[in-house]
């Protein structure tokens, strides 16, 4: 009697999956950005004779003289120190407890030699993304192995469509917050260009000034042009590492994705010769 499939009820996920709110880290970030710039930097004791507006007496005095744009660029920095840390929490759940090259070989293997159990064992053991599509993939396999309406390639075909449809509902996860990292990179030398920019209006002022340069002006205008672009470099230097080195892991995880799911739609192939 012919049996009709049925799509596989997508794995409960479980662990850390990523914050979906990321304005509210933005937000926070944003706090403690200028938290930091007004009261750390911009304490009186790291200026001379306790003045904000005087000649800084230290490192912190000086980056605090580059001026409102420091606080938006703190508020960059930290958002993707925090996003990367949310990232590395989220990917790791993602990636499973064991390890992804030694899971990969097992379940091909396992696959092959149409040991199902063994590979469900070995995706309950490994869980995260990986596990659960892998998990999708393999019971598609077994609901069209009793489904005498389909021919071989429409078989193989739903196979090829439960892996896919179960890495699509992975795959928010994986890349969840990435292009708010990849923004910042652009946004980090932008806001570094624009306090620079400033900075160099308030010198150029200094210098037109009564015909003669106003020397505490001049000096407040370079060093907020030189800390804001140092500090904007900076900002786009972590996250550029940020999202290459996720970038990276999740392609990873990807590549593994695409093996195993070839890998089971090969096995059914050659081990049914049917039309």
């Amino acid at each position: 009697m012919a049996t009709t499939t049925k799509a596989a009820a997508p794995a409960k996920k479980s662990g850390f999956q990523g914050v979906k709110a990321a304005w509210i880290i933005l937000v926070i970030c944003a706090i403690a950005g200028y938290s930091v710039w007004y009261f750390v930097m911009g304490n009186p004791d790291n200026f001379v004779g306790g003045d904000r507006s005087g000649h800084p007496a230290n490192l912190l005095g000086t980056v605090y003289k580059g001026g409102f744009v420091v606080g938006l660029i703190l508020t960059l920095l930290f958002t993707v120190i925090c996003l990367g840390i949310e990232r590395y929490f989220a990917i790791k759940t993602a990636a499973g407890k064991m390890n992804l090259a030694k899971f990969t070989a097992q379940v091909k293997d396992a696959i092959k030699a149409q040991d199902f159990t063994k590979a469900k064992d070995l995706c309950n053991k490994m869980q995260g993304s990986v596990a659960n599509v892998v998990l999708a993939s393999i019971n598609m396999y077994q609901n069209v192995e009793t489904d005498d309406t389909l021919k071989k390639a429409a078989k193989i075909a739903k196979i090829q469509q439960a892996h896919e449809e179960a890495t699509q509902l992975e795959m928010p996860t994986l890349q969840m917050n990435m292009p708010m990292v990849a923004t910042i990179v652009s946004l980090g030398t932008l806001t570094a260009l624009f306090g620079t920019v400033l900075g160099m209006i308030g010198s150029f002022q200094a210098l037109s000034a009564g015909g003669g340069a106003d020397s505490m002006a001049l000096s407040a205008g370079i060093s907020e042009a030189l800390v804001n672009t140092a500090s904007g470099i900076l900002t786009s230097w972590v996250a550029t590492v940020v999202y290459n080195f996720f970038s990276n892991k999740i392609d990873k995880l990807t590549y593994a994705l695409d093996e195993i799911g070839f890998t089971i739609a090969a096995t059914y192939d050659s081990n049914h010769n049917e039309a």
